[in-house]
């Protein structure tokens, strides 16, 4: 398999405190790979070390298959990026801006400009001064000037941040055909984590700088994340009947009325069935599915702010 970004070990100690320990990870061609963490987590640290932006203190980093070095400069050429907020000449204009990008990038080609424009939805704001951008429009200038070298690869910081929902449709929508058709990589830290479970192949779980777990979306699709949620007043005498006479034992009580059902041996009929005999009132009484963000808090233990 290619690996567009693969990375062994990797380490950074920011005044003695370990804020990255040991990351091993692998990003596929063509694939968007989602990246979950709490706050502080390490999230723009790694990226901020696969961008050369900030020296490892132990461990490998591998970019198209090559081995990144601190006098690395070519590889960057076939990469955007968007790490934390976007800076600009504020004074100049969007088309402006982008055009003195295009210069340092080496690039000479005005149909990229407003190819790029086009793409994030800025056409018309393309010659007012970025001074007069909301921050949502500096968000979309931003991933213009990502995309403008049409780059293979994308690393993104919170992408979608300042976007109200319909520039999160938008860029959710681009994230899709950049991958698809383009065959562009993506890597995309967010704390939208509905957002990431919509556009992800794979996702990174990063807790106080540990990759917790990486999986595809299929795999997590097919594990046994589903579930049978009851709600019913009594409570207590319903975990004693689903232990004494269903032999459940793999369940979880939410608070004094509800209770997840994880194992999957026993039907729904069933458990309706038993419960109803032994004189258990029913409130109500289905088949969920753990979604993305409870997974996530469940990995990393909940009870924190994430992003």
């Amino acid at each position: 398999m290619s690996y567009i970004i693969s990375t062994r070990n990797l380490t950074k100690v920011f005044n003695g405190k370990e804020v990255v320990s040991d990351v091993s990870m692998n990003i596929s061609q063509g694939q968007i790979y989602g990246f979950l963490g709490p706050n502080g987590a390490g999230k723009t640290t790694v990226m901020r070390m696969i961008l050369n932006l900030v020296k490892p203190t132990s461990g490998e980093i591998e970019l198209f298959g090559e081995m990144l070095k601190p006098s690395s400069v070519e590889m960057f050429k076939r990469i955007g990026s968007i790490i934390e907020y976007p800076i600009f000449y504020d004074k100049l204009t969007a088309k402006e801006n982008l055009e003195i990008h295009c210069e340092y990038m080496g690039l000479y080609n005005k149909k990229a400009i407003s190819d790029a424009l086009e793409l994030v939805k800025l056409t018309g704001a393309d010659k007012k001064a970025v001074a007069e951008f909301s921050l949502g429009m500096k968000q979309r200038l931003g991933m213009a000037r990502a995309l403008v070298t049409k780059p293979e690869l994308l690393i993104l910081d919170e992408p979608i941040n300042g976007l109200d929902p319909a520039g999160i449709k938008d860029f959710r929508d681009l994230f899709h055909m950049l991958s698809k058709e383009y065959n562009m990589t993506l890597f995309i830290s967010s704390h939208l984590l509905s957002e990431i479970e919509q556009v992800a192949d794979t996702i990174g779980i990063i807790q106080n700088g540990v990759l917790k777990e990486e999986a595809s979306m299929n795999d997590l699709k097919t594990r046994n994340l589903g579930f049978i949620e009851i709600v019913t007043p009594d409570c207590r005498k319903a975990v004693f009947v689903l232990e004494n006479s269903l032999n459940i034992h793999n369940f979880k009580v939410i608070g004094d009325d509800t209770i997840r059902i994880y194992q999957s041996d026993v039907s729904q009929p069933e458990i309706s069935k038993t419960l109803i005999l032994n004189d258990v009132t029913i409130e109500s009484i289905h088949h969920k599915r753990t979604s993305l963000e409870e997974y996530f808090i469940d990995q990393t233990g909940g009870g924190e702010k994430y992003a």
